[in-house]
């Protein structure tokens, strides 16, 4: 309840015994604490298990102790003690367990067999394996393929992902979202026309050698804490780290390194930041094109004989498109520039000669660059800055986008993707027998909107959590409770199965960190990290019941029962043995996945080519593009005025990883208790007179006659600019219209949305 919020001083420095706190915490709430402990060491390592946290990149050799706090959450929660077995369900009807908590409902354990609901009771009752899939095929074969989705989340492996998408092309449908389109479909969109490929340039050797970190957007200290590592080794060497975030996230500016004797024992910790700026949300653009504007100034102001500033020769052998971007900074205006930003000149200028002043730059980024109406840009206009300097392709520079879960960069490479153009579907023809779809299918913003407009009439999830991670949610969940057919593969009880179809199937499966035993043996699944890294992952712990089968054997399952039988797909011989879905990935693609078992099962596994770290550019140009800016408007929809409106950004704590909900401790902001919170200016709450836990409500500026209110929130005072304010993801996605998305990826635009604040008595 929002009366239950407490408030202290923040913690100082991400890391350190905070985060060994909250580690014994979690691990003594979900059971099993002492062989759960005994298996962390065993995360993240080649011999080990993968975690099914955050995807940063893997070291070879790694750390002793390869984990972070959110992973060892990932991990405890997976390995819970706690089961909902059919007993349980028989206590509790589907609508009593819609009022749990998002928290409860995970908390509440493991999922032990297959289940599907009973109208007339309004349950969930066990079914055998068997009878599930045969239901579930009979019904897809009654559907029209081009209405049913395959959502996949990022926690799947590649095997599986394979499965999922080989599957629903020989259905006939591409309907294939998945959690990028969510987060970094921008970075999908952006990168390839800028520099040939989808995914970032930076290796962990990068980081070594670099001479300036610019990151944008990303809470390193929530969203991927081993990367503060890197981030810890680089300020050692003296190489400044330069933040630009609305929020001021203490996590990201100290780290107290748990490896580290010295500072534990001396309660020490070393300063990350060696510059922060509030920038205003959505105002990264403008302040990268300040720093661009600068760059360009300064080597048009330089002196006969002095240095050039920015380097021609790899602009004019490398780069298509410099002079009409050249014009475009030289035409904005400063006014506009330190308007739209929140940032002064100065400031800028702080920036840009430390950028200047480094060899090589890298610049990190994350979802405060991607979920923006202008998302594709904001990227762009990150690219411009790091070509002006050649900081592409280059030892110790390059581009990093950070992605959020596990194996979401995996399973795009394999093909989880609603565009067609992106498959080798003439290959798939060739190896499978089968003429794949070529339509373009629906992403995630398509999909909520085709379930809402009732064009969708099946979702099945591999993972993931729909109903509570989309926009729209006012209309969406009403619509997906008329879904003739919904269909969760799963590990524990989410609002995805209780706001489910006519037709609603749970089928749990095991998790990734234990044994997963087939005919020819206990398996190994593989992964992709952020820098293309491809690593095994192997199971550890005994299944949480023997009722769960493999996401590959139910996938099977679902195809066996749906589609007609294919001499050259053996769904059974792939289940038996994934060393042949392995093959006959490499057989879709050789140039990235050749040898794939054998180089998988290398030390420190293999990594994916990428063009651009060897500047070859895969563009339709031949070389990389720069971007010529027509407008510094990111968010083009906010048009805030009048007392009571601000935009607002959707963060998440440090004791949570997407929608699941490990606690209630957001440290780091020193905000314990609840999750109905919204984080204001000291100033703005004082010129509206709102005293610290002020119940307020917020709701959606729109003109397009829908209500989007979220009530019940306690107003917090927290360092963010004036005018702006924060609350958590997933609770106030109420509050995030389908449309208000990046125009040219479809990401919802979650980091700025317009709204108005009242107070609980008008």
């Amino acid at each position: 309840m929002p009366n239950d919020v407490r408030l202290s001083k923040p913690t100082a420095a991400s890391g350190g015994w905070g985060s060994l706190e909250s580690v014994a915490g979690i691990l003594k709430r979900e059971g099993h604490a002492a062989g759960t402990a005994l298996l962390l060491p065993k995360q993240n390592k080649h011999d080990g298990f993968q975690c099914v946290s955050c995807a940063w990149a893997k070291p070879n050799p790694p750390h002793l102790m390869e984990f972070c706090e959110n992973g060892a959450k990932a991990t405890a929660w997976d390995l819970t003690s706690n089961r909902l077995d059919p007993g349980f369900f028989a206590s509790h009807t589907v609508r009593e367990l819609e009022g749990w908590s998002d928290f409860e409902l995970e908390q509440a354990g493991r999922l032990t067999g297959p289940m599907r609901w009973d109208a007339a009771s309004d349950r969930y009752v066990p079914v055998e394996w068997a009878a599930a899939f045969a239901a579930i095929g009979a019904e897809l074969k009654g559907l029209d393929p081009k209405e049913v989705v395959f959502y996949a989340s990022g926690r799947a492996s590649n095997e599986a992902a394979f499965m999922w998408q080989l599957m629903a092309r020989m259905y006939g449908s591409n309907n294939l979202p998945d959690s990028s389109n969510m987060c970094h479909e921008s970075t999908s969109v952006a990168l390839p026309e800028a520099i040939g490929v989808p995914v970032g340039t930076t290796t962990l050797d990068d980081f070594d050698t670099t001479g300036c970190i610019l990151i944008f957007g990303q809470n390193t200290a929530v969203n991927s804490p081993r990367m503060l590592h890197q981030l810890d080794d680089a300020a050692a060497r003296g190489v400044p780290i330069i933040i630009f975030n609305p929020l001021r996230e203490h996590g990201m500016e100290r780290f107290t390194n748990p490896q580290n004797p010295a500072q534990m024992l001396a309660t020490g910790s070393r300063r990350l930041a060696a510059q922060y700026h509030q920038v205003l949300p959505g105002g990264d653009l403008a302040a990268l094109a300040g720093l661009c504007k600068l760059v360009l100034e300064w080597d048009a102001a330089r002196a006969a004989g002095d240095a050039a500033v920015v380097d021609h020769d790899f602009i004019a052998e490398h780069t298509h498109g410099f002079e009409a971007f050249a014009r475009s900074m030289r035409a904005l205006d400063w006014a506009e520039i330190e308007r739209r930003s929140g940032l002064t000149r100065a400031l800028l200028e702080q920036v840009a000669r430390a950028y200047v002043a480094a060899d090589a730059t890298t610049g990190i980024y994350g979802m405060g660059l991607t979920q923006h109406r202008a998302g594709v840009e904001n990227i762009r206009m990150l690219v411009n800055l790091l070509l002006l300097r050649g900081n592409i392709g280059k030892p110790g520079a390059g581009i990093c986008p950070v992605r959020g879960h596990s194996n979401v960069q995996g399973q795009r490479a394999v093909w989880i993707t609603e565009k067609p153009e992106l498959a080798p579907l003439d290959r798939f023809a060739e190896l499978f027998g089968f003429e794949p779809p070529r339509d373009k299918g629906m992403d995630v913003v398509e999909a909520a909107g085709g379930v809402i407009d009732g064009k969708v009439k099946a979702v099945l999830q591999l993972g993931g959590n729909l109903v509570r991670s989309l926009p729209e949610r006012g209309l969406l969940e009403a619509a997906w409770r008329r879904l003739p057919l919904t269909v969760m593969l799963t590990t524990k009880l989410n609002r995805s199965h209780l706001v489910h179809g006519e037709s609603a199937w749970l089928l749990p499966c095991l998790s990734r960190i234990e044994f997963d035993r087939q005919a020819s043996g206990v398996q190994v699944v593989s992964v992709e990290d952020s820098t293309m890294g491809i690593h095994p992952s192997h199971g550890q712990r005994e299944p949480a019941s023997p009722d769960l089968l493999s996401e590959p054997a139910i996938i099977a399952g679902i195809a066996k029962a749906t589609l007609a039988a294919n001499p050259k797909v053996d769904w059974d011989a792939w289940v038996g043995d994934y060393r042949l879905v392995r093959h006959a990935i490499a057989a879709c693609k050789p140039e990235w996945y050749s040898d794939y078992d054998n180089r998988m099962r290398q030390e420190g596994g293999f990594v994916r080519p990428n063009p651009a770290r060897q500047r070859n550019w895969r563009t339709g140009t031949g070389k990389a593009n720069f971007l010529a800016l027509e407008s510094l408007d990111a968010d083009p929809d906010i048009r805030l005025g009048g007392e009571g409106t601000f935009n607002l950004v959707t963060v998440r704590s440090n004791d949570q990883f997407n929608t699941t909900v490990y606690g209630f401790n957001d440290r780091f902001r020193g905000i314990d208790g609840s999750r109905d919170i919204v984080m204001m200016n000291a100033a703005d709450m004082a010129r509206l007179a709102l005293p610290t836990g002020a119940l307020v409500t917020l709701e959606t500026v729109a003109d397009d006659g829908v209500a989007r209110v979220v009530a019940g929130l306690q107003a917090v005072p927290f360092d963010l600019p004036p005018g702006c304010i924060a609350g958590y993801y997933p609770e106030l996605n109420p509050l995030l219209p389908l449309w208000h998305h990046a125009t040219k990826s479809h990401v919802p635009a979650a980091k700025s949305i317009p709204v108005r604040l009242s107070t609980a008595a008008g």
